[in-house]
């Protein structure tokens, strides 16, 4: 019994100096939102220009190629009455054989797109990911907190340190 006093005891102690320390000790944490911090470089806006410019090349294509697909689609609606046998299924595999290029051209833009987009914002994220690293270690901080996506709902302000702006202005 009396064993268990003395650790009880020892705990109480032990438990109430940890909490004096973390009362006292520094900020050990920033918080910021991820997202506005990438969209405040200046590069994210060339990044999306450069996306939507890709996306418009590949949507100009791809009405080209509609386009022709209906072109020839509708010159045998008209000439299938007339045209012998060899030739209208030459006609429907041909118009077959188009339409699957199609959808396979569709599939590989929509991929190139997706990976052009995740190269461009890659190279954005290294380039924070590094600037929050030399932030978290000139103001001490022992980790960086991402305040997207509801991740962290409430941060007590006298403990943690919001780096939003700091971030911001190293990063121009």
């Amino acid at each position: 019994m009396k064993r268990f006093l003395v650790l009880l005891v020892a705990f109480v102690s032990l438990h109430a100096f940890a909490q004096d320390e973390a009362a006292t000790s520094p900020i050990k944490f920033g918080y910021l939102s991820y997202q506005a911090a990438i969209q405040s470089m200046t590069d994210y806006t060339l990044v999306q220009q450069q996306m939507a410019d890709l996306k418009a090349k590949y949507q100009a294509e791809a009405k080209r190629v509609e386009d022709e697909f209906n072109r020839k689609y509708e010159e045998f609606l008209d000439g299938q009455r007339e045209f012998p046998k060899s030739i209208l299924q030459k006609r429907q595999s041909e118009l077959q054989e188009l339409m699957q290029q199609n959808i396979l051209f569709k599939n590989k833009s929509t991929k190139e797109i997706e990976t052009a987009e995740k190269e461009a914002m890659n190279a954005l994220k290294t380039r924070l990911n590094e600037t929050l690293s030399a932030i978290a270690q000139q103001r001490g901080l022992a980790l960086i907190v991402n305040t997207d996506s509801d991740a962290c709902p409430f941060i007590n302000p006298a403990l943690g340190e919001d780096i939003n702006e700091i971030v911001k202005d190293a990063l121009k």
